[in-house]
């Protein structure tokens, strides 16, 4: 398992601590839930994707994500259900694999409906692409009406009070619901 998961992260990530036991708890834990249940996994994960490779990417994904979050490394020490603990991250992971290539797809169709003089570089694409991830990443923990309020006034450039008739709610709700995606952004980018 060990070397499973340095080859699959950088090397600085393993050098920062990002994936180490708490304190009392090893990585054992892990190995032997691996062990147990990756292949498994991997055939649950190949019903919904249809693809074995994908779905053998999503596990790798999946117990990578259990390793890095200290939350998910303090719950296997009361695991009861342990398929069921891992649906809920491998479901999780794979959401996020369906909306990151959803939005890298609708990106691409995007540039290839761009003029000549427009078209942008593989860097750039790259950039934009990362930046787009993270602005959903930040508006998915909102209510839609917060989130509603904020690309509004943000992409679209609209006042309170076109917010406010346009969603039908008082000026009052929309500066509520700015102050909310205000603030959730602002402490998910002190998280990172």
């Amino acid at each position: 398992m060990a070397a499973l998961v340095q080859a699959a992260v950088p090397v600085g990530e393993l050098s920062t601590g990002l994936l180490q036991s708490p304190p009392g708890q090893s990585n054992d834990t892990v190995a032997c839930l691996y062990d147990a249940h990756q292949r498994w996994l991997c055939a649950w994960l190949q019903r919904k994707t249809g693809c074995s490779w994908q779905a053998a990417d999503l596990a790798q994904d999946t117990f990578l994500r259990i390793l890095a979050s200290p939350r998910n490394m303090q719950q296997l020490t009361v695991l009861r259900e342990p398929r069921h603990f891992l649906t809920t991250i491998a479901r999780r992971v794979w959401v996020d694999f369906v909306r990151r290539d959803a939005l890298e797809k609708a990106w691409l169709e995007t540039l290839q409906n761009q003029p000549e003089p427009v078209m942008i570089s593989a860097e750039e694409q790259v950039t934009i692409l990362e930046t787009l991830c993270r602005v959903e990443a930040m508006l998915e923990g909102l209510g839609d009406k917060v989130r509603q309020t904020f690309l509004l006034a943000h992409l679209e450039g609209l006042k309170y009070a076109d917010i406010a008739e346009r969603l039908q709610v008082s000026v009052s709700s929309v500066k509520s619901y700015m102050a909310k995606a205000m603030t959730h952004c602002l402490l998910l980018m002190y998280e990172d």
